[in-house]
């Protein structure tokens, strides 16, 4: 299975823990099942990146949106960039 790593611009907290980069693995079916109850396209698109880099939501949702557009670049082809 193909992972791709992505160093944040703005790093993000989680309690303690600072993330200043995620790893996002390839989607499966069932995180794009999980992401079709979403309400928007970016509700979405956070769903499922949130899914494939094991990242929970809510910390998930505290990237900026700089280092989401990086990372839609570089992972967009692991999750069929049709999310």
């Amino acid at each position: 299975m193909l992972n791709v790593t992505v160093k944040l611009a703005a790093p993000i907290q989680d309690g303690e823990r600072t993330i200043s980069e995620l790893t996002f693995r390839e989607a499966e079916v069932g995180d794009l099942i999980d992401a079709a109850n979403c309400s928007n396209e970016m509700e979405r698109i956070a769903t499922v990146m949130a899914a494939v880099s094991g990242t929970p939501l809510p910390v998930f949702r505290k990237i900026k949106a700089r280092d989401l557009k990086n990372i839609m670049k570089q992972v967009g082809n692991l999750v069929g960039n049709e999310i």
